[in-house]
């Protein structure tokens, strides 16, 4: 659902994920083991982290503000934010990890979402809300009590 979501918002993001082996060595060329590393440690031991420009507190473009003001009205509280500008090797790097070729990159769970233009389509969707409730990151809202009562 969110692959046809991606190649719907970016054909050519599908388009460049049946590139060639060269293109493929190519860009693994550019990802260093220590950027690799560090992308890695922080998809695999974090539910929700947003590669960005800036940080949570003080994003630096109006797409990264736009990703973390989405999640803020989902009530997310807490996003582990890694600040692209501080370092070139992940700036560089998570691009190629994503074979996406802009800043800011979502992460949920370990598995890339998308960037600011698909988070703002999954926001308008509601497939966003749906997926940070799976995904134990929201909790899903109690029912109304009139529903509870039909019930019984």
């Amino acid at each position: 659902m969110f692959r046809s979501l991606l190649r719907r918002a970016h054909p050519a993001a599908a388009l460049r994920a049946h590139t060639g082996p060269a293109h493929r060595l190519a860009a693994a060329r550019q990802l260093t083991d220590r950027a690799r590393a560090l992308i890695d440690d922080s998809v695999k031991h974090n539910s929700l982290v947003v590669f960005m420009k800036g940080t949570p507190d003080e994003p630096m473009c109006g797409f990264s503000r736009a990703v973390i003001q989405i999640l803020q009205m989902h009530g997310v509280d807490e996003v582990v934010g890694i600040d692209c500008l501080q370092d070139p090797e992940i700036r560089e790097g998570i691009k190629e990890y994503s074979d996406w070729p802009t800043i800011p990159q979502v992460y949920v769970k370990g598995e890339f979402i998308g960037g600011c233009d698909v988070m703002v389509q999954m926001h308008q969707s509601g497939e966003l809300h749906e997926l940070l409730v799976k995904e134990k990151i929201l909790q899903p809202e109690p029912e109304p009590e009139s529903a509870t009562k039909k019930k019984d």
